[in-house]
Parts: structure tokens; sequence; C-alpha cells
């Protein structure tokens, strides 16, 4: 190893050397997230530590949008699907949570954004930001970019030092609204109005030609169409699928939901109502959604880490990546 001996050697030795210093700093200060870590969620909980951070993310979201506008939608389900298991904490993008279940049809394009921007933000404010507050970040802006409502989002979460035990909760197309309601509630989500708007995301989302509901005359009718190409995925709002807003609900109204899960909305007499007022009231729908957004993201995770690599917890940082392979748009 050669001795640095010009002064400027010195300068730029010891300069990198505080650096260093700061970012471990700054992570050894930063704190664990626990069962109620929720509570201690804030919207400056980064000011400090990394003041680029939300430039930083909004910029990559909206270069990736520029390339693929699903990707709203496909953040939007990393974000359902990593908090309603065990809570935000990024065990989503660990093995083997990540080709269990349904998450094998997780969009590739969004996962490997959410460690791109991982990648960038530690760059710039080093190891204090988690791959959790990542994902939630990424997927507001990804929402307000698409057309949808802006809000502050809390952070502070720490990243799972494992995948959760059990995804099977994460609820399917077909299931019914009772089903749904249940579910919801288990996670904190009581209000029904929680699970209307929620599946309002849906407005920005594609699925496989299989998940369509198969029992009235405009279902055969969709279900033909995408069948006549085998690649063919259909969108989930058929007024206007690239644009986050409220026509997902009219649609509901007129009965031309994709899934069970989507038209039982319209028709269940604890949700019926919710989607009578998104569908004629885009601004409740915002407001609800946005509430509903940082409700789900608050649920708290197991005590962890801050990740160096969102696909590895930090004790195996240093190991080769494998190769992720997803499927669907949605």
């Amino acid at each position: 190893m050669k001795v640095a001996t010009s002064t400027r050697g010195i300068v730029v030795l010891i300069g990198s050397m505080l650096l260093v210093s700061a970012w471990v700093s700054a992570a050894s200060n930063m704190p664990l997230a626990t069962k109620d870590a929720g509570a201690s969620l804030s919207a400056d909980f980064h000011a400090a530590s990394c003041p680029q951070l939300e430039s930083i993310v909004r910029a990559a979201v909206q270069a990736a949008r520029a390339v693929n506008v699903q990707v709203t939608a496909g953040l939007l389900r990393i974000f359902f699907h990593d908090c309603f298991p065990e809570g935000c904490d990024a065990s989503i993008l660990l093995e083997p949570e990540l080709s269990t279940g349904p998450n094998q049809s997780l969009q590739k394009n969004a996962v490997d954004l959410i460690e791109a921007i991982r990648a960038k933000v530690h760059a710039a404010c080093g190891p204090t930001v988690s791959c959790a507050d990542i994902i939630a970040l990424a997927t507001r802006d990804a929402v307000a970019l698409a057309g949808g409502p802006t809000f502050a989002m809390p952070l502070g979460r720490t990243d799972s030092l494992e995948g959760a035990d059990d995804v099977s909760m994460l609820p399917g197309p077909n299931t019914d609204v009772d089903s749904l309601l249940t579910v919801f509630n288990s996670r904190a989500l009581s209000d029904p109005a929680d699970l209307v708007a929620l599946s309002g995301g849906h407005t920005v989302g594609k699925a496989s030609c299989g998940f369509i509901r198969d029992n009235d005359e405009f279902s055969r009718s969709l279900i033909k169409q995408c069948n006549a190409s085998p690649s063919k995925k259909q969108s989930l709002d058929t007024i206007t699928p690239d644009v986050f807003d409220n026509k997902y609900f009219v649609a509901l109204k007129a009965r031309h939901g994709v899934f069970v899960s989507d038209q039982g909305l319209a028709d269940h007499r604890r949700t019926s109502s919710l989607v009578t007022t998104f569908a004629a009231n885009q601004t409740a729908f915002f407001a609800q959604f946005a509430k509903s957004m940082v409700k789900m993201g608050s649920i708290p995770g197991p005590k962890g880490e801050i990740r160096r690599n969102c696909f590895r917890p930090n004790s195996r940082v240093d190991m080769d990546v494998g190769s992720f392979s997803a499927v669907a748009d949605e």
C-alpha cells in the first residue's frame, strides 16, 4: 500500500475519513424501530441527516415514470404488500418473501427502482435512510406524479432482518367484501373508508386476463377482448387507466369493476355509500386516500436496521445479489 506524501493527498485522505465518520455517526444515532414504532415516525425525520432525500426520490420516480407510467401501480402494490403482513419494514424485498405467492408478480421495474434510489440516497447522505422509508416516499411521489394527491409521509422506519413469516393474509382479486373488511380490521385499518380509498389505487393498475370476474355481460366482454392477445393485460380503471383520479369509482357505479373485490365495494352495505361519494367527489377520495396511506404506512414493523442493500440484510450485504424475475406490470 502506498503512503500519500503530498499535502493534497493528506487533505483528501482526512476529508474522506471525516465523511465516513459522519456517516457512521449518523447511522449509529438513528433509532431502531420497535413494535410501537409507528408513534415515532415524523415527516421531518431525515431533515438533518439527509436534506436531499425528497428531491432525490422524486427525481428518480419522475424519470422512471417517463419510461413506464405503470411504475406507479407497481410501487403502490409493493407498498401494500410490504406493510400489510407484518408492518412497513421492506421485508418484501427479501427472499423468500419476494418470490412467495402473490409477490412473484410484483413489477420488476418498481422493485429495482427502490434499490436504485437507495444507492443514490446513501451516496449522498450515507446509510441513514431505510429501504422501507424509500418505498413509502417513492410510492407517495408516484401517486402525485400520476395526478393524485400530495401529502406528507411520516418517516423513520427501519428495515427488517428477514422476510415476513406469513403473506397469506394479502387479499386476492376474488376476495369478498366481508373478508376484506375483516382482514383490514386486523391490520388497524378498521374504518371501511380505508378499504374503499386504498382500493382506489387500482385506478392505475392492470391485471392478467385470468383475474377478471366472470359474472355478467360486461365482465365476459372484457375477458373476450383480453384473451384475444396472450400478452394483454386489463386496466382496472376502464375510463382513465393511466391517471390517478376517481374514475375507478365512476366505473364501479356503472358496474364496470374488473375484480370481484372491486365490484363488490359498490354493492356491500358498508361500502356502497363510500363508492358513491368518491365517484361524485374526487377531493373527498384524495383526502381519504392520503389519510389511509399514512395510516397503513404507520403499521409498525419489527426491530430492524438500515440496509446497505435493499435485497440483503447487512449480515449478507457482501454476498452477490441474485437476479429477480417478475412477470406482472401492475
